[in-house]
């Protein structure tokens, strides 16, 4: 298993492009983290940190997609240096001109809006630099499992900058490193020669895939409930004794997709990776249900372990069906509408689980992750026709880009080489 991904990550390229991307996404994955510590240490409410956070988050889905569409267009160094470095610049705004209220929203607007689609940008590197359609569903399950990683080392990484200089300084570092990621990917070779297959011009882009919208229309309520999870895990801890209780439980969860990840990668499956990914819904949505029991702290760190291990799976099975379903030419946006809808449901499911909690406890809260992955599940079942092989039939929003190409096998797209 190991040495499957030891040998992936010899691979030439490989391993810069992987850490250069999870380095350019720091400032992303930390933002909430970093911006709230910044603007309570400068005397602002939770309100006005929170404020700040949603615009961020808010204006980061807005532009995911839509930087994606210029990386098809025109490619990545053109893109994703000038944003990376915007966004900065944003960030840095933020430090200086917190007193000024419509400078710091300002601030929050350029630095979530340029944040640069590095995530759908690997992606799309992926099958040209492995070459095998083996290796790239295994990279998909590795990017997967370094996400768990990065989130769990971003915070830690914010904090010791933090108790080395000051929150200010945390703010800048992490971004200083956002974008010297973000310049090691984009002066690598696969990036520098990588271009997207010529295009149809259309207006919904990506979004003219009956396929695509199904998709991201499932990964919404997967977002929902794992924004719930987040939430309820604090009323589970308040209920039964406080402390570090819910991080716990959301370490647990992101230590059971890590495994899931690593497990799901290492070998092939067999079949359609849309009737596998029909399953790994299933299953994603049966482990969040037992969540409702919260039983002690022990059995429920358990449960939250095993909630999670069908997550990195699920995820690295909907890029290969994003890359068999994306309208030719529209890969790296086609990506980037997964993550901003992902991201989107994450933040919706943060905000409804409140009321659920304050009427139900820990209980209802977890529900409403249950609810959550049922609904996700019942999307796939119920477009089920729009969701088909994409060999087979062309979906209203054209051949997808592995039909045009002729691949040797479904949803190995190398892209075209400058």
């Amino acid at each position: 298993m190991a040495a499957g991904y030891a040998e992936l990550l010899r691979t030439r390229h490989a391993a810069r492009l992987l850490a250069g991307t999870l380095a350019g996404r720091l400032p992303n994955a930390t933002a909430a983290l970093a911006v709230v510590l910044f603007v309570r240490a400068e005397g602002g409410s939770y309100a006005l940190a929170g404020g700040l956070s949603a615009v961020y988050g808010l204006c980061t889905a807005l532009g995911q997609p839509l930087l994606g569409r210029a990386v098809d267009l025109w490619g990545q160094p053109r893109v994703m240096l000038p944003a990376s470095v915007l966004s900065a610049l944003g960030a840095a705004l933020l430090t200086v001109g917190l007193d000024v209220l419509w400078l710091a929203y300002a601030a929050m607007v350029i630095a979530g809006f340029f944040t640069p689609p590095l995530e759908g940008g690997l992606r799309a590197l992926w099958p040209g630099v492995l070459r095998r359609a083996d290796r790239v569903h295994a990279a998909y399950a590795l990017d997967a499992v370094a996400q768990e990683v990065m989130f769990a080392v971003g915070p830690l990484l914010v904090t010791l900058c933090v108790a080395v200089w000051s929150e200010r300084a945390a703010l800048l570092v992490i971004n200083l490193i956002g974008v010297l990621g973000a310049l090691s990917v984009v002066v690598s070779e696969p990036s520098r020669k990588w271009r997207s297959a010529p295009r149809e011009a259309h207006w919904l882009g990506a979004l003219r895939s009956a396929g695509l919208r199904v998709l991201i229309g499932s990964f919404f309520f997967v977002g929902l409930a794992l924004g719930s999870i987040a939430v309820a895990a604090v009323a589970y801890a308040d209920e039964h004794g406080g402390g570090m209780i819910s991080s716990w439980l959301l370490s647990a969860l992101g230590a059971g997709a890590l495994v899931g990840g690593v497990v799901y990668g290492a070998r092939q499956w067999p079949g359609r990776p849309e009737g596998r990914l029909r399953l790994l819904i299933a299953l994603l949505a049966l482990g969040y249900f037992p969540l409702v029991l919260v039983p002690g702290v022990v059995g429920m760190t358990v449960l939250t372990g095993v909630a999670g291990v069908f997550l990195a799976p699920a995820l690295a099975c909907a890029f290969v069906v994003v890359d068999r379903h994306a309208p030719k030419g529209t890969v790296t946006e086609a990506f980037s509408w997964l993550v901003t809808t992902f991201g989107v449901g994450s933040a919706m499911g943060a905000s409804v689980v409140g009321p659920a909690v304050e009427r139900g406890g820990a209980v209802a809260g977890f529900a409403v992750a249950g609810a959550g992955g049922l609904a996700a599940l019942l999307v796939l079942l119920s477009t089920k026709r729009f969701l088909g092989d994409p060999v087979q039939r062309t979906a209203d929003a054209g051949t997808t880009e592995n039909d045009r190409n002729g691949a040797a096998e479904p949803g190995f797209r190398a892209g075209r080489q400058a």
